[in-house]
């Protein structure tokens, strides 16, 4: 159990919060939320120890293991993908490197040599199984598969993945790892909805004491029991999740501004009393007793939540045709050593005037692919793209956070978005909306925190007068009360609006229909159904583009593609059963050997010894193998 009392901390003269208690153990899931630059992830680092409060003391028993997922992380090279997730189990992974290195001393060592090497092979064997060493590197694959890698991926070094795939390779490792306490900073940042999905199902069961910020309102509801939430300084403990947290602030802040309103009540009669008694000889006595008792009076401060005027300033673009972009028949890839790489295949559908359209699915499934294909940036292998007359495009994505000056103040960064000042609009007023009010806009812009960026990335984005609106993952770093200002921003926005992000929630909130890009298909869905939001599983592919067509009904004469898309699965799915018997079988085959390896009477004959070892490795490598076919094939089947 991790105890933390009387924490405090300061930088300069502001205050990120003060006293805090709090108790985190086994069963304890525990969310932090806040806004941005309020103290989040300093809290965090106290608490693991990275850094040290002002005041207070953090008290972690000696044996506790700790494991923590930061926002950012230093850059991993000489290992792949698999061998990086397996330093989780450091003691496997030790184990498993010595075992490999006595089998091959096996195949020179001779006489009482290889006796020797025999029996500490068949040691370091039975260690591993007692650890249960082959279930450890099954249960990694199974975590790697289930945060989104392929099984080709596995294998890939760690010096050609990119930020987010690199984030995802963490998290493995430390799920991996089952810390008695997992510390995580914005966990689903990088994740697409169906490892959102995935990582909700591993940590709602998860046994050991976690704590985690998150502006993803659906994954804490269904992961946590308890909410931290660090307002004005101070850190309140709520139960529940979610939505429990709603309703119990909003009753804490009903029953403060109560006692508030009778304190004040109160005062004003003491404060009456003494005006009218003051000067009054025979009342001095009572007049300065009641003065002394307000001057020690504690007064209620309610702690009401500083929420930005949803009243936004949009200059209005000019009118776009009903029409505002246009796939018919598109195939789509890119130019590859050995011909096209196809990415999309057969997508129909229509964007139209004044809607949000949201692109979900399965990170390199497609969704950039479809983007570029909207903004012209990527030309169709065959099939029509057409944008309306009149469509002005803006698109923001993940670094337009980065491009800022750090040196100038927010109001003179977003002074740079052509036409601002000249346009009626007060500078002020506009970024007001987006939570920068009064002395924040003279603030620099390297002094906010990773979320203040991106809010001002898109206050600029959002102010330029365009009616085709792209957004990629814009709630990435921010804060739940800034996940609501983009909220009131996208639905009061003039134009069309294409949006690609994991939260759930926002999707609920503003989008009209769905695209759901997975397995080389973008599906157009009318209206936001669940299935879709919240898969228990990764949906099959899209059986054709039946389900396809414009926003205001779907494609006809889709019949022969129906057709042709059933047969494949079909095949898929024989391969794949049979494939599944396969490895069944291979993995029978190497438990065999282990049960022969774990015989003592075996290393009595060395050379015996020495061809049960070999066999083993092999037929563990052909479990491999097949248990990668496997794995393929049930990607390509979708699960």
């Amino acid at each position: 159990m991790l105890t933390a009392s009387g924490l405090s901390r300061s930088f300069g003269s502001r205050t990120l919060f003060r006293e805090v208690s709090l108790q985190l153990g086994a069963g304890r899931r525990v969310a932090l939320i806040g806004g941005n630059g309020t103290g989040k992830t300093t809290l965090l680092e106290i608490l693991v120890g990275i850094h040290e409060a002002d005041t207070g003391e953090v008290h972690r028993p000696k044996d506790l293991r700790i494991g923590y997922l930061p926002q950012e992380l230093p850059t991993e090279t000489g290992r792949s993908v698999f061998e990086q997730v397996m330093l989780g189990a450091e003691q496997v992974t030790l184990l498993a490197h010595r075992i490999h290195d006595l089998g091959q001393q096996l195949g020179t060592a001779v006489g009482p040599e290889q006796e020797r090497v025999l029996a500490e092979f068949g040691e370091a064997q039975s260690r591993f199984e007692q650890i249960g060493g082959y279930a450890v590197e099954a249960e990694a694959h199974r975590i790697l598969a289930g945060l989104g890698f392929d099984p080709e991926a596995h294998d890939r070094p760690m010096d050609e993945m990119s930020g987010g795939w690199r984030m995802r390779v963490a998290l493995a490792r430390l799920i991996l790892s089952a810390p008695d306490l997992l510390v995580m900073d914005e966990p689903t940042n990088h994740l697409d909805v169906d490892s959102v999905a995935w990582l909700e199902q591993q940590l709602a069961g998860w046994s050991g004491g976690l704590l985690f910020v998150s502006h993803d309102r659906d994954f804490i509801d269904a992961v946590a029991n308890r909410i931290l939430e660090l307002s004005g300084a101070r850190v309140t403990e709520y139960i529940g999740g979610f939505a429990d947290f709603v309703v119990a602030r909003e009753e804490r802040l009903e029953a403060q501004r109560a006692a508030a309103a009778q304190q004040s009540r109160q005062v004003a009669h003491v404060e009456q009393f003494i005006e009218r008694f003051r000067y009054k000889a025979t009342k001095a006595r009572q007049v300065q007793s009641r003065v002394k008792a307000l001057q020690k009076l504690d007064r209620i401060v309610v702690d009401e939540h500083e929420s930005p005027a949803s009243r936004f300033g949009f200059p209005k673009p000019r009118r776009s045709s009903r029409i505002v972009a246009e796939l018919e028949d598109v195939t789509a890839g890119y130019d590859g050593d050995t011909g096209d790489e196809i990415v999309l295949t057969d997508v129909t559908f229509t964007v139209e005037r004044g809607g949000v359209l949201a692109l979900v699915g399965p990170n390199g499934a497609g969704k950039t692919t479809l983007v570029k294909l909207l903004t012209g940036e990527l030309e169709p292998l065959s099939g029509r793209v057409s944008r309306g007359t009149n469509v002005d495009l803006s698109y923001f994505d993940q670094l337009q956070a980065e491009v800022l000056d750090e040196q100038r103040t927010v109001i003179d960064e977003f002074r740079t978005v052509p036409g601002v000042g000249t346009d009626g609009r007060n500078p002020r007023t506009y970024l007001a909306s987006f939570g920068f009010r009064g002395d924040a806009v003279d603030r620099l812009v390297g002094d906010l925190s990773g979320g203040e960026q991106t809010r001002l990335a898109l206050a600029k984005t959002l102010a330029v007068p365009v009616n085709l609106l792209i957004l990629d993952e814009p709630t990435n770093h921010l804060d739940l009360p800034s996940c609501d200002v983009l909220e009131d921003a996208l639905s009061a926005y003039p134009g069309t609006v294409v949006l690609i992000t994991h939260d759930r929630h926002l999707i609920r909130s503003v989008a009209d229909n769905l695209v759901e890009v997975r397995s080389g298909r973008a599906v157009w869905h009318t209206g936001v159904p669940d299935k879709v939001l919240y898969p228990a599983q990764v949906s099959s592919p899209p059986k054709a583009q039946a389900e396809s067509g414009s926003s205001t009904q779907p494609k006809q004469n889709q019949g022969p593609r129906k057709q042709r898309s059933k047969d494949p699965a079909s095949g898929l799915r024989k391969r794949l059963a049979r494939a599944e018997r396969d490895w069944e079988a291979a993995e029978a085959v190497v438990v065999a050997m282990q049960e022969r390896l774990s015989d003592p009477d075996l290393y009595k004959n060395p050379e015996e010894a020495a061809a049960v070892v070999a066999e083993h490795e092999g037929a563990k490598d052909r479990a491999a193998t097949l248990m990668s076919e496997w794995e393929k094939l049930s990607a390509q089947l979708g699960g």
